[in-house]
Order: structure tokens, then C-alpha cells, then sequence
């Protein structure tokens, strides 16, 4: 690895990547063949919307829950939402679907059969499965599986507005509403949960900040949950389940995941969504914004400072990593032995020119651009909103 020392760049030294030493010198840090490089952030997230440690923030200097989200959606109006959400259950990774015996159970064939009762025979469990012949049926578990009744089409569980436990590869998991089989456009049979706007809030918003946190930054948390499940069910996942149960819609863990707390959340702001356009508004929302919010895809996701994010109890409002040269090296292989690490492009807002937009690396075998998304996530970084510092070693 070529070895260099390394020395404060200032604006009288030029920048090896072409641009004026004084808009490049203070982005652009020059790595020695053996480099401890220490990576300082703010913020935990897209920054995106409502700043969840923010919320809490906020709530504690005194301001509403609806002070809250008027804040973090500027340009919104207040409106309500309610029927019902398919949420798929990632968990259960089978081709059929089991739940555990319970009073009152019920399967109903959705190719239009009524809902039919349960026997109580001693059953542990019951499921739903297509058989190798394409015949799907209904079976039950005492010592060993029994079929019961077969189905036109696929089979739905209920128990009369009580949960019902879904047995999955890893674990159980109880749920309120129904629970049904689906087969999707690709021909994967999944599990889908259906049930209301609002008991579907009650297995999220506990899971996305802490039911114990300040009412209303708890509220603030139920309303842009709401508003986000009803924005996504207007743009469903897929043609059989509208929401996915993880991250990357919102995560959902059932009715094992309530809280009291976050319950009270969710009835004391019932129905209550932000519009847009007269529609349920896109309300993204990220642990936490680092003292400024990032532009969104739409005008009520603006960039904008945002000074509840700093608080005692933040613990991810600052902080910092250290990596070595090899980290990088192994995340981006074609670049050789690293020498270079230039910030291309920063958003403007806040320290050090604000969140990262794009990063060029550069090595002995190459050079590679790429975003700082991509940066950020190929690296396991709580944000873009970094700086670098490098030192030998």
C-alpha cells in the first residue's frame, strides 16, 4: 500500500480529485497505507418527517402531540381514516398456515363459503395447506395430522374478535383480526394478517417508539403510524397484502406487542390521520433527525432545523465509529488500497455541509462514486450526516 503522512488539509492545499482547493480541502481526507479512520455523525435514519426522538423532545418542553406532527409535516391538515389493513407476517416462511386451538375458532373458505366453527376434538392445532394433488383442506393436530374439510379456495382463521396464535418456523405469535392464506401474482402461498386501522396501530406503535415515553410524543408516534397505513394502503405492496410487518413499511409484531401505554395512544388520537391533497399524507418518520430534518420526495417533508432532536436522552443526536482502511477496502474491493475519501456532494444543512450525498473513494487500482446511502449502508452507519477523521495506524 503506497504510505503517506497525513497532514490538516487547508485552502491552500489543492485537491487531488480537480476542484479549488477551498470548496474541496475541508470534504477530501487522504488515507496512509495503515489508517484508523473515525467516522462522526448526527442523527439515527433518513431523516425523513418526524424526528421520533424529537417527538420526545418536543413533548417534554410542553408542546401537544398535535404541535408535535404539525412540526415535522408542515402544510398538512388534520382528517380521519378507519376499515381495515392486510399486512403480510414475514415470519411465517411456510407454504401453509397453522394456528394454535382456541374457543371459539373459525375457518371460512374465501372462494365465498361461510364461516364455519371449529369442533372442540381435542385438537392442538389447526392448518391450512394445499396438497400435492392442488386440493386445499383444513387439518387438525392431536398426535398426528387429521384432515378435516376441503376448500374451493384458499382459508381464512377468526375467533370472534379474539386472537389468534400463529405458529411459524420461529415461534408463536398471537394476532387480533384474521389470519388467511393468499397466493401471490409469482405463485407463493403467504400469510396474511387482516384486521382494523386502529388494532393494527396497537401492535405497531410500540414497536416504534417506547410506550413509556411522554404521552404525547407517543400520540404524535400513533397519528403518523395511522397516516402512514393508510398512505400504504392507497399504494399496496402487492395484489393480495397492502403493508409489510418490518422496517421497510412499518414494523408490526401482533397483539403480543401491545402495550397499555401505546394502546391509550392509539384511542385517545382514534382515526386521526394528516391529509394531503385530500388524501392520507406520505408521514415517513426516522429515530432521529441530528438537529435537521432531510427534504422528502413531497413539500410537507421539507429540510428544516430541528432543535427537540437534542436532548439528554438522545443518545444517537452525536456520535461516532471508527473503522479502519481495510473496512472500506473490503466493502469496494475494486479500488485497490485505499488513499482517498473525497464528500462530493452534501444536502447544505447544519455542521460540515449537512448530509452526505455522494462519496468518492480512491485507491491504487481505481476510483468508485457512489451515494451516501449506499455509503451508509454498505458500512452500517446511523446516517449520512457524517465527517471523517483519519489518523495512522
Amino acid at each position: 500500500m503506497r504510505r503517506a503522512l497525513l497532514a490538516l488539509l487547508t485552502a491552500g492545499i489543492a485537491s487531488v480529485v480537480g476542484l479549488p482547493a477551498a470548496q474541496a480541502a475541508p470534504d477530501s481526507w487522504s488515507v496512509p497505507g495503515q489508517a484508523t479512520i473515525t467516522i462522526r455523525g448526527h442523527g439515527y435514519g433518513h431523516g425523513h418527517g418526524m424526528s421520533q426522538y424529537g417527538a420526545e423532545g418536543a413533548a417534554r418542553q410542553g408542546l401537544t402531540y398535535r404541535q408535535i406532527v404539525d412540526f415535522y409535516y408542515p402544510g398538512t391538515t388534520w382528517g380521519t381514516a378507519k376499515g381495515r389493513v392486510t399486512v403480510l407476517i414475514s415470519a411465517d416462511t411456510t407454504d401453509d398456515l397453522v394456528v394454535e386451538a382456541r374457543s371459539g375458532l373459525t375457518v371460512r373458505d374465501l372462494a365465498g363459503g361461510a364461516r364455519v366453527t371449529l369442533p372442540d376434538n381435542g385438537a392442538r392445532q389447526w392448518k391450512v395447506a394445499t396438497g400435492r394433488d392442488g386440493v386445499t383442506r383444513v387439518s387438525f393436530l392431536t398426535k398426528k395430522w387429521h384432515r378435516w374439510q376441503a376448500l374451493e379456495g384458499q382459508g381464512e382463521f377468526a375467533a370472534g374478535g379474539k386472537p389468534v396464535t400463529l405458529v411459524t418456523p420461529s415461534g408463536t405469535t398471537a394476532y387480533r383480526g384474521k389470519l388467511r392464506t393468499a397466493v401471490t401474482l409469482t405463485g407463493h402461498t403467504v400469510t396474511v394478517n387482516a384486521l382494523t386501522l386502529d388494532n393494527y396501530l396497537r401492535g405497531v406503535v410500540p414497536l416504534e417508539m417506547p410506550a413509556l415515553w411522554s404521552p404525547d410524543a407517543v400520540r404524535a408516534q400513533a397519528v403518523a403510524a395511522r397516516t402512514y397505513a393508510a398512505y400504504e394502503r392507497r399504494h399496496p405492496q402487492a395484489s393480495v397484502y397492502q403493508l409489510c410487518d418490518t422496517s421497510s413499511c412499518q414494523v408490526y409484531g401482533g397483539y403480543g406487542a401491545e402495550h397499555p401505554a401505546s394502546n391509550d395512544a392509539v384511542t385517545a388520537t382514534r382515526r386521526q390521520v394528516l391529509l394531503s391533497g385530500g388524501q392520507p399524507a406520505f408521514t415517513q418518520f426516522g429515530s432521529s433527525s441530528g438537529g435537521w430534518t432531510c427534504a422528502g420526495s413531497v413539500s410537507y417533508l421539507p429540510a428544516q432545523r430541528d432543535t427537540y432532536d437534542d436532548w439528554s436522552g438522545n443518545p444517537v443526536h452525536d456520535w461516532k465509529t471508527t473503522i479502519t482502511d481495510a473496512t472500506i477496502e473490503r466493502a469496494w474491493p475494486g479500488i485497490g488500497n485505499l488513499s482517498r475519501i473525497a464528500v462530493r456532494g452534501r444536502d447544505g444543512n447544519g455542521v460540515w455541509g449537512g448530509r452526505v450525498s455522494s462519496v468518492l473513494l480512491v485507491g491504487s487500482d481505481g476510483r468508485t462514486t457512489i451515494s451516501g446511502d449506499t455509503f451508509r449502508s454498505a458500512l452500517g452507519l446511523r446516517s449520512t450526516w457524517i465527517t471523517f477523521k483519519v489518523a495512522s495506524g
